[in-house]
């Protein structure tokens, strides 16, 4: 069962002055308002509730749950928003194209802000913690301290992959640090590394406790994992004021950063305390279950209540229907974004991750509460690893559909360690790692071909290198985990305009995409819902019999078309655009001390 936040017990006044009021779904609070920290922060019953208040801010309307999450991290190589050739603020954000005064963000309680009331109500605990609590190693104190270590160093990582350099706010906010500058990204990066080493000697193993039994609470296999993956930010290429590069601070350096990543992800894989789900179908549907036993390969999960979290609500195959069999979330729940069109075609065949990945239909209108799987358009796909239908539970919230944010997987612990052994060790430290990875995606008739053949080649440490570039597109489309993955690399107007041109090609039937049928054939299967398509395997192209129907498979527009022009704005580079500006409400309201680079 999902865990809920709930603050018990705990409205103090004036502990988080500086944050935002709680949202009442998480207060159920008796007359207790008058405890102070040397109370709160000795009291593990009461510290509990402390930090599952620095949570609520992922789920304020306009914060991960409305505004964050919806947005950042697409038009990459692999995903974009659907409708990102209609201008507007929206589109905006997505395109490289976002303005300080964008209407969807430049609210005062807007994402960037809510990262910081989570900063905040983290500050007071840890500083509490620290001073009331005798947080040892295997003690609920200690990881609780632990836990608050994490949830900061998770808001700081998505301040920086967002806005670059930020304020680095390490204590409780006092009348001398109310106004703040940017500090240089460096500074918080290794503050949270520093952070994280530390919380991994504090919290539990999967399941080493009752509290960690949940990837709604912070472990130890999740604090390793996290902060390998930060290591790896901190030391990549990425947009600093005077240009993209990597960072000039030693302590930050490939070999030093390197080295950690590799150490941490070795760690967590020789620790037992994750593995892959037996089958990629079963990763997503156990997801969208919203079974969260730790232990699996779900590692952390940014965790809403039932009634809060938009996951399914943006990014699940579209249903039409304001209701049908399988939600009440309201009309034209899903969709917002999906898989770049060329992405199914580069899949291997036999990948189950494919089909898994990428939805070539929608649901359409429900007659008498049931609606049936409709093909759509060449240009616009869905991300298959969201679906309604692979809930337990009816959603009934038209807002809302309260599924978690898969946060990190171990999918991605054993690539870190494949990318890393690799620039320190070789090639040949990094197969058994990639080989792991493959193994789950094919049969074992494929094996033998598709991951010992296929990975064996792979003797040189660049083309190791650009395997795992694509390993990493197979496996993570749709999570968008890859704009940071491509700015670390150096990849990402590299690879744009290589999907520019890929989607060109396939839309006009030429180059790679030559053998992609035009006409798709499809009949319904016994329950008159779920469709039997042929034709969407390349080479397809001999109608099936009269038991099927056939429809036109092509884009909707040019291979010149506004849509293709439209993953970046046309006259943009985005290796100018790395992150979005701070939004002009903060601009304004810092007495001066905050500005804009990167030509905003």
């Amino acid at each position: 069962m999902k865990h809920k936040i709930i603050i018990a017990g705990l409205i103090i006044s004036g502990l988080f002055s500086s944050c935002q009021q709680f949202e009442d779904d998480y207060l159920d609070a008796p007359a207790q308002s008058t405890l102070d920290a040397s109370v709160i922060f000795s009291t593990a019953g009461l510290a509990k509730g402390a930090i599952d208040g620095i949570k609520v801010p992922f789920a304020e309307t306009n914060s991960y749950r409305g505004r964050f999450l919806p947005y950042y991290g697409l038009n990459t190589d692999v995903e974009w928003y659907n409708t990102s050739q209609t201008a507007g603020d929206k589109s905006d954000l997505c395109v490289y194209d976002a303005k300080p005064s964008n209407t969807e963000m430049n609210t005062t309680n807007n994402a960037y802000a809510m990262m910081y009331s989570g900063i905040e109500r983290a500050n007071v605990c840890i500083q509490g913690i620290r001073q009331y609590g005798n947080p040892l190693p295997g003690t609920e104190m200690g990881q609780l301290l632990g836990e608050a270590l994490t949830l900061r160093a998770i808001y700081y990582a998505d301040l920086l992959k967002s806005w670059g350099d930020v304020p680095a706010r390490f204590e409780p906010i006092t009348s001398a640090t109310l106004y703040l500058a940017k500090s240089n990204r460096d500074i918080i990066y290794k503050q949270l590394i520093a952070d994280l080493g530390e919380a991994s000697t504090l919290v539990a193993w999967p399941n080493e406790t009752a509290y960690t039994s949940t990837v709604e609470h912070v472990n130890k296999t999740f604090v390793k994992a996290f902060r390998a993956r930060l290591a790896l930010a901190a030391s990549g290429y990425q947009q600093y004021p005077d240009g993209v590069r990597r960072s000039s601070d030693p302590e930050l350096s490939v070999a030093n950063m390197y080295a950690l990543a590799l150490k941490e992800s070795r760690e967590v894989i020789q620790s037992g305390s994750a593995h892959l789900e037996s089958t990629f179908e079963g990763l997503w549907r156990k997801y969208n279950e919203e079974n969260t036993a730790a232990g699996g390969e779900s590692l952390w999960e940014l965790p809403f209540s039932d009634g809060r979290g938009r996951m399914l609500f943006t990014f699940a195959v579209k249903h039409t229907a304001a209701l049908d069999q399988f939600q009440a979330n309201g009309a034209n729940r899903g969709g917002v974004a999906g898989p770049l069109p060329f992405i199914f075609y580069d899949y291997d065949q036999a990948d189950a991750r494919r089909n898994v990945t990428c939805v070539p239909y929608k649901y359409g209108a429900a007659v008498n509460g049931i609606a049936k799987q409709e093909l759509g358009t060449l240009d616009t796909w869905y991300f298959g690893k969201y679906r309604y239908e692979w809930m337990k539970r009816y959603v009934t919230s038209t807002n809302d559909d309260g599924v978690n944010k898969m946060y990190m997987r171990y999918a991605e612990v054993l690539l870190i360690a494949a990318e890393t052994a690799n620039e320190l060790e070789g090639p040949s430290a990094a197969m058994s790692y990639l080989k792991e990875v493959r193994r789950r995606s094919f049969s074992s008739a494929d094996q033998a071909v598709k991951v010992e053949n296929y990975v064996n080649a792979l003797t040189s440490k660049e083309a190791m290198f650009n395997a795992l570039v694509e390993e990493n597109k197979f496996e993570f489309t749709g999570e968008m985990e890859r704009k940071q993955a491509l700015i670390r690399w150096n990849l990402l107007k590299t690879n744009l305009d290589k999907a520019k041109q890929k989607m060109a090609n396939l839309s006009a039937r030429t180059g790679e995409y030559a053998d992609v049928p035009a006409t798709l054939y499809y009949k319904y299967q016994a329950d008159n819902v779920s469709l039997d398509i042929y034709g969407l395997n390349r080479g397809e192209n001999v109608n099936p019999g009269a038991a099927y129907s056939s429809t036109t498979w092509t884009w909707t527009g040019t291979s010149a078309d506004a849509k293709i022009a439209s993953l970046y704005k046309v006259g943009v580079n985005p290796d100018n655009r790395q992150f979005w500006p701070i939004w002009q409400v903060f601009i304004d309201g810092s007495n001066g001390q905050l500005k804009n680079d990167y030509g905003y």
